[in-house]
């Protein structure tokens, strides 16, 4: 294989193809000398690119890849004036891969199998997760278990990943073992059965049947979502690589695999260690892994540790200063591949290039424990802001300046200055120790210092990061009308002020916010789970219920206390349910139907499905009555003394 980098070096093309060669195959990678491989220009930085600023020369991301292959001993180095041949005459651990199950490659291979079998035979409830780095045949071994599974007379094999092409393998695999031509690129037929691919956010919202689901890629799908599924399929396989270029394993492997101990006590775990395509301890496999940062690790400390204050550091290092020491690299690398799902080679360019980027690394006895990721933004030029504002440009690298402007509408606040927190993660040994807010202290105090006129962050909506950071200051004021294809979620995002320029501006977010939101909830944010909703209408700047009119207290009042129809009283009823909502007047159940029936517009059918409630007049009866409580709160004098006749009448 023949890798041109002289026509832009993709670290995550790279690590992918470089997978693809069998043990004895030769790769080329093509790339201007050495020592000059970092004053070039590369036609893939455009991915990094950030408006406003320019990337570093000399490049951090190739001054560390040419020394690495300078000194690494199995390269051959191959120039116009010379050739330096590998130094090494080692050749990789050659190991046994008998097998005697002819459809497998190794053992390994067939016990996974085996496994995967058992899983739909044995108990349910007790799910098996395959693990792995690549090219050791675990998506072989779902197709194969899948087909056999199929010959063995069961119906439906269900199959996710992140994307549909993830899963080749996996099918071809299956038609192979079943002796047919692979029929399409979703589903296989066989008998009465079928393996069919579903995507994980249709999973998650149509809850398909079926006598077993494979995930494979694991690593590449949010943990909330495969909470989801394990909640729902009792037999169920997760398949997902240690080390892989899509995304890693690490993050699954410390986050997942500790909700599996909790809900799956009985899960079962096979590594597959064994290569297929190459030897153990390939030396290619390792330099890629060491030029791809694939093998980081987080550091072993134990869990029990006390966390000396005096022992205990928060610095702003530069990215220099970062990839001048590999440990170091490596060990803020990891975390930052712990904290998301998706982090892949590219963010490591990312992380040593990206020309608005700042660590924040936290050391406790000069071992790093959190680290955290700042991007500025903004400080763009009026005419530019006006192009933003009306959507007509979308600068790259600025994700909370444009959005501020083109998704709320704010004029001028793409000309602020901006600083985004992209990530923020603590040591996995270490989280729930208050490490989080000691470092969002720590840049809050930064940004007041470096003039910032506010602070910001943009994630996946789960309640336990909403509550994180509202309780460190941060005030939602946007929440995405788009859930991602892979992670089911909307985006949120959230703001701190830190100027009185930033003060005005968040005034004016947070009224935008208000007023699109109930218009939102009604249509493309009608399936948000309420959990979220009520925690981000918290302190939300809604119309006050003083801006109802005499009428409009009637009508409350004839629907709370009468029989008035629901259908003629919803613009009063929505007023009121928000104000409620935002000061908590209600419980969780109330809560519920509130936000489904009159600020989703959900039908009265799902609500009650939704809410287990024996029907329609049973829902409508318990709005009515939470309607109740919220007149008899918020009425004047006058108000309150014509509810009190009615009640009087009516008992």
């Amino acid at each position: 294989m023949i890798y041109n980098a002289f026509s832009g070096f993709d670290p995550d093309a790279f690590g992918a193809v470089s997978g693809t060669l069998a043990g004895g195959g030769l790769l080329l990678l093509l790339t201007p000398a050495l020592d000059q491989w970092a004053e070039q220009s590369d036609p893939e930085a455009e991915r990094i690119t950030v408006a406003n600023y320019n990337l570093p020369k000399p490049s951090r991301f190739f001054t560390r890849l040419a020394s690495i292959l300078e000194t690494e001993p199995t390269v051959a180095r191959i120039t116009a004036a010379a050739i330096k041949p590998t130094q090494t005459d080692t050749l990789p651990d050659q190991t046994d891969s008998t097998t005697t199950d002819p459809s497998c490659c190794t053992n390994d291979q067939s016990a996974a199998v085996e496994a995967i079998i058992h899983v739909v035979k044995g108990h349910g409830k007790r799910p098996l997760v395959l693990s792995s780095d690549r090219g050791r045949g675990k998506s072989s071994a779902l197709g194969i278990a899948a087909a056999r599974l199929l010959q063995n007379g069961y119906k439906r094999i269900l199959v996710t990943a992140t994307r549909q092409a993830a899963v080749e393998t996996l099918f071809a695999m299956a038609a192979r073992e079943l002796g047919m031509e692979q029929q399409g690129a979703d589903t296989l037929h066989h008998q009465q059965g079928e393996i069919e691919y579903v995507a994980p956010d249709r999973l998650i919202l149509e809850q398909p049947r079926g006598d077993l689901l494979l995930v494979d890629e694991a690593a590449a799908i949010p943990t909330p979502l495969l909470k989801k599924l394990l909640a729902h399929y009792p037999r169920i396989t997760f398949a997902t690589t240690v080390h892989g270029y899509e995304g890693t394993g690490l993050g699954f492997n410390h986050r997942f695999k500790k909700h599996l101990d909790q809900q799956r006590p009985q899960w079962r775990e096979i590594q597959l260690r064994t290569p297929i395509r190459w030897a153990l301890n390939d030396p290619l496999e390792q330099l890629v892994f060491r030029m791809l940062a694939l093998d980081a690790e987080p550091a072993q400390i134990d869990h029990d540790i006390p966390l000396d204050n005096d022992q205990l550091s928060i610095t702003f290092p530069s990215q220099k200063q970062l990839m001048e020491d590999e440990q170091q690299l490596q060990q803020f690398f990891v975390l930052l591949v712990l904290a998301h799902y998706r982090t892949t080679p590219r963010d490591l360019w990312h992380l040593l290039d990206g020309p608005n980027l700042q660590p924040v690394v936290v050391k406790h006895r000069q071992q790093i424990i959190a680290v955290a990721l700042l991007a500025s933004e903004g400080e763009f030029s009026a005419e530019l802001a006006e192009q933003i504002w009306l959507g007509r440009r979308r600068p790259r690298g600025h994700l909370l300046a444009q959005s501020l402007s083109a998704h709320l509408g704010l004029r001028t606040a793409s000309t602020l200055k901006g600083l985004r927190i992209m990530r923020i993660a603590a040591h996995p040994a270490l989280q729930n120790r208050g490490l989080g807010q000691q470092l969002l202290n720590a840049i809050q105090n930064y940004a007041s210092d470096q003039a910032y006129d506010y602070l910001g962050v943009s994630f996946g909506a789960e309640t336990r990061l909403i509550r994180f950071w509202q309780a460190n200051g941060m005030k939602a004021v946007r929440l995405g009308v788009h859930p991602g294809a892979s992670s089911s979620q909307q985006s949120v995002m959230h703001i701190q002020a830190l100027s009185s320029r930033g003060e005005s501006m968040l005034k004016q977010a947070r009224a935008s916010y208000a007023r699109q939101l109930p218009a939102l909830l009604a249509e493309p944010l009608s399936q948000v789970s309420t959990e979220l909703l009520v925690l981000l209408l918290k302190g939300l700047e809604t119309p006050p219920v003083s801006d109802l009119t005499e009428q409009e207290w009637l009508d409350a009042i004839a629907y709370a206390f009468g029989n008035r129809g629901y259908d003629y009283t919803q613009r009063t009823i929505q007023t009121l349910a928000l104000n409620a909502l935002v000061d908590g007047l209600l419980d969780d159940a109330e809560n519920s139907l509130l936000i489904k029936r009159v600020l989703q517009k959900q039908v009265w059918n799902d609500c009650t499905i939704a809410l287990d409630l024996s029907g329609k007049k049973s829902a409508d009866s318990k709005i009515r009555k939470s309607l109740q409580k919220v007149v008899s709160h918020y009425a004047d004098s006058a108000t309150s003394d014509l509810v009190c006749k009615i009640k009087r009448i009516s008992d």
